[in-house]
Parts: structure tokens; C-alpha cells; sequence
């Protein structure tokens, strides 16, 4: 049976994490996570760094194996032994640093160890004539295939890496922080092929830790605290304020207003005379003088 025929029969639902917890030693990086992703959906993970987003994202990906819980792919529990056999069953990841050679053209990245070849030589034309078709598929157009990948905006390596994902049969992609290092409009671009990316019928896990950018895409948000889930939520259950409220630490962000309530945030010092402990500052001699 295919991942597809399976998905089907799980109305939707195509990967859903139950109790999944991953210890290093005595560390444990995950407890009792159960997350839900449904096709055509975008399941967004938030939280802050040290939160186990990184550990998730490796466990769904087939880069570790998980040490608590069960992973159902289409309802079949998994245990992916690396990437390789994660991408076999239709789970792509799209990396912070996207997995591109900078230096080599955009052609050349889509079919990076998957090309296509007529004999014992590539079919350059037929792999050009595909990338063009599906990058024009998510509604973007790069004139020359040849261009270097490096030259391109993050915005559009981005979506290179997406379009790629779904031409190689993905139907769950993972997109690990995608809007991190770009601006306001460039991540505007990402969250639009995110956008396009469900409603092509994949079921999309977007990792982040802006709710702005969350809230703009999500249909399903986690949020991530130390390891375990301390919000899991459908978009008409929450607002972007509750959010963003507790992405900021909800009680412990009150509790911590409380403690600071007498800082004054507002109040200015009188510029003073520093007394510093008596140590003299190195003589340090102009330029050309030593």
C-alpha cells in the first residue's frame, strides 16, 4: 500500500507523533510530545532555542530514532533508520542552510544526487525543462537555469528547496526556521510558497519562533517549553495576542512583571562620576609608535 492510498484512509491525517521522547544520557531533549500533521494543512512548532524544535525535527527526518513513543506514517508506526528512508516515504526537510551548492546552477541543486541521465551522460534539457516547469508551478520564474544558486535571494533559494521537496514525492515537508535570516518581504515571499505548499496537499510542519509569521500560515500551532508541549491549539481556539503571549512565557512572563514592577522602566539617572576599582587602563601607544 502507498503512503498516499494509506494517508487516505486516515481521513487526512498523514504523520502523528505519540509520546515521543528522546534522552541523551540523563538529558532529556523531549518528553511525551504528540503532535498531529493532516495533508493540506500547516502544523507550525514554536518555542525558544533550547526547546527541543531541533530534536523533533531530527527524529521526523530519520537523522535519530526516537527513545519514547511511536511515530505512525499513514497510520503504520515507522522507525526511519536515516534520511534516506524518511525521503523514500515522502518526508522532506528543508534545512536552515537549505542543503544547496552555492556555486552551482539552479538546475543543478533541484536534481543534487537524483539526477537524470540518458546513458552515461546527464539529460541537461530534460532536468531544466522539469525544474523550470515546477518552480513555475509555485509561481516563481528564473529566467536563466544556469544562474548560480548563490546569487538568488533567500527568499527564492527557499523556495528552490520547497519546489524541489515536492517534485521528489514529499507529502509531509519540514521547514526549519525558513524566515529566520530573511527580511520583512523576503520572509512575506516564503510564507506565501508555504502557503502553496499545503494547498498543493502536503502536509506542512513550519518551525519557527515568530508567532507573527506562525499565525499568518498555521492552521494547528504547538509550542514547544524544555522538552515538552505546553500549548496545542487549532487557529479558532487562540488569537495572535495569546499567541504571542504564550511564545513570551504566558505565566512566567507575569510572574516576571510582578518581580520587576519597581525598575522604574521609564526613569532617567543624572549622568555621575563612576568610581571604577583602581586599576589603572593599559597604555596603549598610537599607531606607528610602538
Amino acid at each position: 500500500m502507498t503512503v498516499q492510498s494509506e494517508t487516505r484512509l486516515q481521513g487526512g491525517t498523514v504523520l502523528e507523533l505519540e509520546n515521543i521522547g528522546m534522552h541523551y544520557g540523563n538529558i532529556h531533549a523531549l518528553r511525551g510530545v504528540n503532535i498531529t500533521v493532516r495533508q493540506g494543512e500547516v502544523t507550525c512548532v514554536l518555542g525558544d532555542n533550547g526547546a527541543g524544535k531541533s530534536t523533533l525535527i531530527k527524529i521526523v527526518a530519520g537523522l535519530h530514532d526516537h527513545t519514547e513513543g511511536s511515530m505512525s506514517l499513514g497510520g503504520i508506526i515507522r522507525r526511519f533508520g536515516s534520511p534516506r528512508i524518511a525521503q523514500a516515504f515522502g518526508i522532506a526537510t528543508v534545512y536552515q542552510d537549505l542543503a544547496l551548492a552555492p556555486l552551482m546552477s539552479v538546475w543543478r541543486n533541484f536534481f543534487l544526487a537524483n539526477e537524470i541521465r540518458k546513458g552515461p551522460f546527464l539529460d541537461i534539457p530534460t532536468m531544466k525543462r522539469i525544474c523550470r516547469e515546477e518552480l513555475t508551478k509555485m509561481g516563481i520564474v528564473i529566467p536563466d537555469l544556469d544562474r548560480r544558486v548563490g546569487s538568488l535571494s533567500g527568499g527564492q533559494r527557499q523556495v528552490v528547496a520547497i519546489a524541489r521537496a515536492i517534485y521528489f514525492g514529499a507529502r509531509v515537508i519540514i521547514l526549519d526556521e525558513p524566515t529566520a535570516a530573511l527580511g520583512v518581504k523576503q520572509s512575506g515571499v516564503v510564507l506565501k510558497y508555504i502557503a502553496k505548499a499545503r494547498d498543493a496537499g502536503l502536509g506542512v510542519i513550519f518551525i519557527t519562533h515568530n508567532p507573527h509569521h506562525a499565525y499568518l500560515v498555521g492552521n494547528h500551532f504547538v509550542i514547544l517549553k524544555l522538552g515538552h508541549v505546553v500549548l496545542d491549539a487549532r487557529r479558532d481556539e487562540l488569537t495572535l495576542d495569546q499567541l504571542t503571549a504564550e511564545m513570551a512565557g504566558g505565566e512566567e512572563l507575569t510572574e516576571l512583571s510582578h518581580e520587576l514592577r519597581g525598575v522604574q522602566p521609564g526613569k532617567v539617572v543624572t549622568p555621575q562620576t563612576i568610581e571604577h576599582g583602581g586599576v589603572p587602563a593599559p597604555d596603549i601607544a598610537p599607531a606607528g609608535e610602538a
